[in-house]
């Protein structure tokens, strides 16, 4: 059938086929990168929260900087701004906190832009693949009907098999955009989950760095 559709409807085919290819790639891909941040999350939370040295965490994790993710990144960059700032003579212990939740949120939209990054495509592809394999169909059924109609003796036979051709194209369409709607929800939401996760970390890790700072700066 795909051989003996139209031009414009096999063009529409092989757009269709690419644009599964690469959403079934990213699709694979975004899994297992979810899959690896849950999995970093919980080995990190698990041992931040279990009494680790934060100093010794720091040091530890600041030698593979390149390839923290997640909680590490938005940890380290805190921690470095605070030992910074916390060195400074007469700051205040507020403008130490103030500074080190820049650090952090700064860390934390590097990070969540990372767990986006390809849904977008994905929500593309979900929206617009129905009506490229629609379009696919529409002119497909349009060629058949013509050629039907330059027939002096025209029956169905003659005009299923191009229907049936231009009918492949709606197929696919679907074919493309229904795991990628699936996918795209189901990632959205991960990544909210996650965000909302490191979030909450930020959160946490600024009332302890607080509560230190302010033991810091206390007057003796």
């Amino acid at each position: 059938m795909v051989d003996h559709a139209s031009l414009v409807v096999q063009l529409m085919m092989l757009i269709l086929l690419v644009v599964s290819v690469i959403s079934w790639t990213m699709i694979f891909r975004k899994w297992f990168i979810l899959k690896k941040a849950y999995r970093d999350a919980e080995r990190f939370e698990d041992t931040f929260w279990r009494g680790a040295n934060v100093n010794h965490m720091y040091a530890e994790l600041a030698r593979n900087e390149d390839k923290l993710a997640g909680n590490a990144s938005v940890f380290v960059a805190g921690f470095r701004e605070y030992t910074r700032l916390e060195k400074q003579k007469g700051i205040l212990p507020m403008d130490i906190i103030e500074g080190v939740q820049r650090a952090m949120r700064v860390a934390l939209t590097r990070e969540t832009d990372y767990l986006a990054t390809n849904l977008s495509f994905l929500a593309t592809v979900g929206s617009t693949s129905p009506y490229i394999g629609l379009f696919g169909t529409v002119w497909g059924i349009m060629s058949a009907f013509q050629s039907f109609g330059n027939m002096q003796q025209a029956t169905l036979a003659h005009v299923a098999p191009g229907i049936s051709e231009a009918l492949v194209a709606t197929a696919m369409g679907l074919f493309a955009a229904i795991p990628a709607v699936i996918a795209y929800n189901r990632y959205a939401d991960d990544t909210d989950r996650l965000a909302s996760r490191y979030e909450i970390f930020l959160e946490e890790f600024s009332s302890v760095l607080q509560r230190q700072a302010y033991v810091a700066k206390a007057p003796t």
